[in-house]
């Protein structure tokens, strides 16, 4: 699975389940009987009972309000039982019976826990041995993306369903479990006309008392969690992946959306073949599946690696060549994430859930990996350290976790899920595999993926597979070292005798910030600006290393070390005059470190704003943003004085300004089409900057200019990269009124790209009167409910309205929670309101939130987040006068 928001995925997902750690879901006294029969799993399920085939059966009309499902599965029973533990959640069950021995035993369904534990009891008790468990039942469709969801697009109804990582309950009964990896065979009945996709080829299609019904052929063996089932009047374009040395024969493809989308997914078609095309080269396997079914949806809030079918938001496949670098970007690295996951997650799964980083974590590396061997000009794979250096900002903190660590109980699922194991866990990959070499690492990954074909595995068969084909025992415990323990190792540079240095680890900390000792196996790959790469795992607390070679000490060759580095006063100027030079991942590591040093009390302000200055000049388009984020960092959260804020904007004009003249800036669509992919993406930070940051007079106008003509019905005057500048700027010339229009354009469109767009600029306008007109329309039907709550989180979210929205919060958040899938948004409110930077506040936020989260999904999150908040407001009475003070010399 990969989120494009993970700030924000919670927010959206699983809107139809509950928050996960609540009392019993049943109070009823049938309920409390039978949950006092044995304990009840918080977890895992005991060994009792094996599923062995799953038949599943569902009546499914996405116009509807529910649906219905006739579930059959074959199982094992270890021994005599009158009970047995399965999961489902919010199944109205009107039948269960179980067949066993030539017997029928008729059960009660009691749903005993609310993460969707139920317990099937009997009045005799069941033999050892073979059992079939038979259930009828219905269950409502969910209005976001978890369990079997639903959503109108334009005047047609269409279901897809999601059930990473414990929602497939609320679709059918089953064993909700990873471990449980059986085949299944799927049969769904909806109105003529429509199709019907899931994970398997469809085998049949007959007419039975006025539905069509829909067989697919038995699956190879899934988990629950890559089920997946789609109903409504989709369009699809179809091919083949030719044959490669791998398959025989060519693998049929289709991209499967809805109407609306008809005639623009050839690009996803063809970019598809690509890359399952590497990805078979690279694992030296056949593509696992006999057909792969590309899905998309309108409130995806990313993708999901389903077998054979996999689920995607809109805007991910919807595109041509024409379309932003960014866009492609993003095609190229989701695709390849999770159709690396058709092998490395599907074909070989996690045994628990507490090795799901081991799935997400190599599929992240190999999204960027793949992505850049299917586009090399669109500098994909840069993108990885991206994300790994901006997990280090999460990881950073006193309150957080381990990428591997037990998880226990359903309610701490949900929590792997986040940069930890995404960006961490992918720069941690790269790190290993760059250690080892690229063909050590390939042969380890083949060899783990052979051993465990169409099974389970775990952290401990893979950290085998890849000290054997690596020949050195040394890369368990170095790779442990980062999975295992929480932190980021600080690696420091003191002057040595002639030439060398002593370096030191330590965990890193923030100002005021007390972190606890840990040691880790770094390999560290370090330089001269002018000479030869020299590698070594530091696993001691301290060692030595000489350089050879002249110019800039270089700490992290590649960017690729998931490590900071802090240097003396005289290294880190000599590195920072030669940033505009670095390659792109040197100067990423760069960005990084020198603002985690100003973050700690070391760095000085004129080191971090030359550092922005050259880091601006790098022609990767990955570093000359890092360090100008940097300090947009600290100006969003508040840091600066109106002196220094105003000498910030000065930097950015003078910086970009001259960017522009030579790029040029002309909005109409496809303007651009057939540059090259870095330059066009420098063009979209520099107007960004400018209209933005600077808000530079010129540049809006232009914007506002194209936006008005494009509302008022020319599609060619704004092409689709520029929809959020232009909207946001025709937002603050306009007020309330230029917002109300938008908010009618936006849900007067289908359109992937356009209605996010709008509907997103109104809600972060930083306007309060808008704000609060906002948070009063939240009840407007036409909003999808993924829309509705992600609105109200930008209102909180944005500088300007933060304030005022925290109090509407605190007057409403019970409203929120108690309705319309609004349970789950508590989970993901820690984040909505991490962007404040006071002591005050974090107590604040930790009163609010602290009590209904305790014990729950959410509850790290929100120790993370009151830690953010507090630390931001030490770091600002500490440092932001002196910040601001340098900024405001700036002319």
């Amino acid at each position: 699975m990969r989120t494009l928001l993970l700030a924000a995925s919670t927010l959206s997902l699983a809107l139809a389940a509950p928050l996960l750690g609540d009392a019993p879901a049943a109070a009823d006294p049938a309920a409390a009987s039978a949950a006092a029969l044995a304990p009840v799993p918080l977890g895992k399920l005991t060994d009792a009972v094996h599923p062995m085939a799953y038949r599943l059966d569902l009546t499914v009309d996405p116009a509807q309000e529910n649906f219905s499902g006739h579930v059959e599965i074959d199982a094992s029973l270890k021994a005599p039982s009158n009970y047995v533990d399965l999961h489902g959640r919010g199944l109205r069950m009107s039948k269960a019976v179980a067949t066993a021995g030539g017997q029928t035993f008729a059960g009660q369904w009691h749903e005993i826990e609310a993460s969707g534990v139920a317990r099937l009891v009997f009045d005799r008790a069941l033999p050892a041995g073979p059992v079939t468990l038979s259930f009828d039942y219905q269950a409502s469709f969910g209005s976001g993306p978890a369990g079997m969801f639903h959503v109108k697009v334009g005047d047609d109804w269409y279901s897809w369903t999601q059930f990473e990582s414990i929602d497939a309950r609320a679709a059918y009964p089953g064993f909700d479990e990873p471990g449980f990896k059986v085949p299944f065979t799927v049969t769904l009945r909806t109105k003529p006309g429509q199709m019907a996709v899931s994970n398997a080829p469809e085998a049949s299609v007959t007419t039975e008392n006025g539905l069509a019904v829909h067989r697919f052929a038995p699956t190879l063996p899934l988990p629950t969690y890559l089920v997946a089932m789609m109903v409504g009047p989709f369009v699809a374009v179809e091919g083949t992946v030719p044959a490669t040395p791998q398959r025989a024969k060519p693998l049929p493809v289709r991209v499967i959306t809805t109407k609306q989308n008809g005639g623009k997914t050839a690009f996803a078609l063809e970019g598809t073949k690509g890359i399952v095309t590497h990805l078979e080269r690279y694992f030296n396997q056949p593509f696992p599946y006999p057909k792969l079914d590309q899905i998309t949806s309108p409130i995806m809030p990313g993708a999901m690696e389903n077998a054979g079918a996999d689920l995607y938001a809109d805007s991910i496949l919807v595109l041509d060549d024409a379309a932003s670098t960014g866009h492609k970007r993003t095609f190229g690295m989701v695709v390849s994430h999770e159709l690396s996951h058709q092998w490395f997650g599907d074909l070989v799964t996690p045994a628990w859930w507490d090795d799901i980083w081991l799935n997400e974590s190599f599929a992240n590396w190999m999204g960027f990996r793949i992505g850049d061997e299917w586009r090399p000009d669109l500098n994909i794979k840069a993108g990885a350290l991206a994300e790994g250096f901006s997990a280090m900002r999460t990881d950073a903190l006193v309150a957080g976790r381990a990428i591997h660590q037990p998880i226990p109980t359903n309610a701490q699922i949900d929590e792997a899920f986040d940069s930890i194991t995404y960006g961490k866990g992918g720069h941690v990959v790269a790190m290993i595999a760059g250690y080892m070499g690229d063909d050590k690492f390939r042969a380890g990954v083949r060899g783990y993926m052979a051993a465990h074909r169409y099974g389970n595995a775990t952290s401990t068969d893979f950290f085998a597979a890849m000290a054997a084909a690596s020949g050195d025992p040394r890369i368990i415990p170095a790779m442990q070292s980062f999975t295992d323990q929480q932190g980021v190792p600080l690696v420091t540079f003191s002057p040595g005798p002639k030439g060398s240095f002593r370096i030191t680890q330590s965990r890193y900390a923030m100002l005021g910030a007390k972190a606890p000792a840990e040691r880790w196996g770094v390999p560290l790959c370090v330089r001269r600006d002018a000479g030869p790469k020299q590698c070594q795992l530091l696993t001691g607390p301290s060692g030595t290393v000489t350089l050879r070679g002249s110019g800039a000490l270089i700490p992290n060759v590649g960017g690729t070390g998931y490590y900071r580095f802090e240097l003396p006063a005289a290294e880190w100027d000599r590195l920072i005059a030669s940033a505009a030079k670095l390659p792109g991942g040197e100067a990423q590591a760069l960005s990084d470190s020198l603002y985690a040093s100003f973050r700690a009390g070391r760095a000085s302000p004129a080191q971090l704003i030359a550092g922005a200055q050259q880091l601006a000049l790098n022609p990767d388009s990955y570093a000359s943003k890092a360090g100008m984020d940097t300090l947009e960092i600290f100006d969003t959260a508040g840091l600066l004085s109106p002196a220094g804020q105003a000498g910030y904007r000065r930097l950015v004009e003078r910086i970009y300004a001259p960017k522009l003249t030579v790029l040029g800036f002309d909005p109409r669509t496809a303007a651009y089409t057939g540059e090259d992919p870095e330059k066009s993406q420098s063009r979209e930070q520099v107007v960004e900057q400018l209209a933005t940051i600077a808000r530079d007079p010129g540049v809006r106008n232009v914007l506002a200019k194209a936006g008005r003509a494009f509302l008022a019905g020319d599609a060619r005057a704004l092409d689709p990269t520029w929809f959020g500048l232009a909207f946001s700027v025709l937002n603050d010339e306009g007020g309330l009124d230029a917002a109300k229009a938008l908010f009618e354009k936006a849900l007067g469109s289908q359109d992937a790209l356009l209605r996010p767009a709008a509907l997103s600029a109104v809600a972060g306008s930083g306007n309060a009167e808008v704000a609060k007109w906002v948070l009063d329309s939240k009840t407007d039907t036409r909003l999808r409910s993924s829309e509705r709550l992600g609105m109200i989180r930008a209102v909180i979210g944005d500088r300007g309205t933060r304030d005022m929205g925290f109090e509407w919060l605190k007057l409403h958040f019970d409203e929120l929670a108690g309705g319309g899938g609004g349970i789950f948004f508590t989970a993901g409110l820690p984040r909505t309101v991490g962007g404040f930077c006071s002591a005050a506040r974090a107590d604040e936020i930790a009163a609010l939130l602290g009590p209904r989260l305790a014990g729950k999904t959410g509850a790290l999150e929100l120790d993370r987040t009151v830690e953010r908040v507090r630390s931001c407001g030490l770091l600002k009475d500490a440092r932001g006068a002196e910040l601001s003070a340098a900024l405001a010399k700036i002319n």
